[in-house]
């Protein structure tokens, strides 16, 4: 079935017998169009299913409500958490998001950046892709004064806002809390270490163990790919199938820690007595899992509101605006459960 055409002011006009400069004045409620005449415009503008034209609007004024939001998977909690937070602020202020995924997937976040450029957002939030290590792809933005915001994942030398977490200081006391708990053979599930959090996890956890006098061994530390259920699976088999085995387990993220709880119970390991673990990002599931996850909170509401705010701010030209290239450090805080608490200890 052939689309229908979309109805315009134009058709509104012709139809009411008005010019479209009235029709237009009338469907934003302005002062010089009588109630009775903003009334019947309206009135027949719904009975026509008439849409405005956002996007045509945006043209003419070579700006949008609309802020781009590119992130790496949505279906991760801390993802859907910082995308709520940044569509609360902008309903708020009016405004609209467009958010794209890119699986992780360099070149799909290069072809998204793009969309979202030729979709004219007034600002992009984004958090960077495991692939990614160019970040050419944003400079576009930066070339006509739309405002980038790294979030989480940012790059070393781009010049924009960022909004992260003390990575490193949330690390040190998760692997410390191990220490403090007996672990002597700590592993690291890390991330790709030219990514900033990954690359801060991993030297929060050996600065921790140098200074409480363990040894770094590298053979327990494992880079992963992309900190997936399977590659937590198969790196917790690994390391326990060893002639000395971790006694704790400190994750970049909560997928590769709730996975490495599952893995031990199925090989008769028993936490936290014989294996600690704790992980970062205080996902849902780490609450659910037998025993209870301990973690590292990620306040991603928080950080989603506050990226948003950095657009707004640079987009309405508030007063106090920070300059261009402030990073913002958010806190985190340990979340104790059972799967680290070692009772006789």
């Amino acid at each position: 079935m052939e689309q229908k055409k979309s109805f315009t002011i134009y058709d509104l006009a012709r139809k009411l017998n008005y010019s479209p400069s009235t029709i237009s004045r009338a469907l934003k409620n302005h002062h010089s169009i009588s109630d009775k005449t903003i009334a019947i415009v309206k009135k027949a503008a719904e009975e026509e299913g008439y849409r405005p034209n956002i996007l045509a609007a945006s043209l003419r004024n070579n700006q949008s409500k609309t802020i781009g939001v590119l992130v790496t998977r949505i279906n991760r909690p801390f993802i859907s958490s910082l995308i709520s937070g940044i569509e609360n602020a902008a309903s708020k202020e009016g405004y609209n998001i467009l958010i794209s995924q890119s699986n992780d997937v360099y070149k799909n976040e290069v072809t998204s950046a793009k969309a979202l450029f030729d979709s004219r957002v007034c600002g992009i939030i984004a958090s960077l892709g495991m692939e990614t290590e160019s970040i050419n792809h944003f400079k576009q933005f930066s070339k006509m004064n739309i405002p980038v915001v790294f979030v989480d994942r940012v790059p070393a030398d781009f010049k924009s806002y960022t909004v992260v977490i003390d990575n490193y200081t949330a690390a040190f006391n998760a692997t410390t809390h191990l220490i403090e708990q007996g672990c002597k053979r700590i592993a690291h599930f890390a991330g790709a270490q030219h990514l900033n959090v990954y690359r801060d996890r991993k030297k929060g956890y050996v600065d921790a163990l140098v200074e409480n006098g363990l040894a770094v061994d590298d053979s327990l530390i494992i880079t992963m790919k992309s900190l997936s259920a399977e590659e937590g699976e198969a790196s917790t088999e690994q390391l326990m199938q060893t002639t000395n085995p971790p006694d704790g387990i400190f994750c970049s993220n909560d997928t590769t820690a709730v996975s490495a709880i599952l893995t031990l119970k199925k090989m008769g390991v028993k936490i936290p007595e014989e294996v600690a673990v704790i992980g970062f990002n205080d996902d849902p599931i780490s609450s659910i899992v037998e025993p209870a996850l301990s973690t590292v909170s990620h306040p991603a509401m928080e950080m989603g509101e506050l990226c948003t705010q950095r657009i707004l701010q640079h987009v309405l030209k508030k007063e106090g605006t920070p300059k261009i290239a402030e990073c913002s450090v958010l806190d985190t805080h340990l979340i104790i459960r059972a799967s680290s608490t070692r009772k006789n200890t």
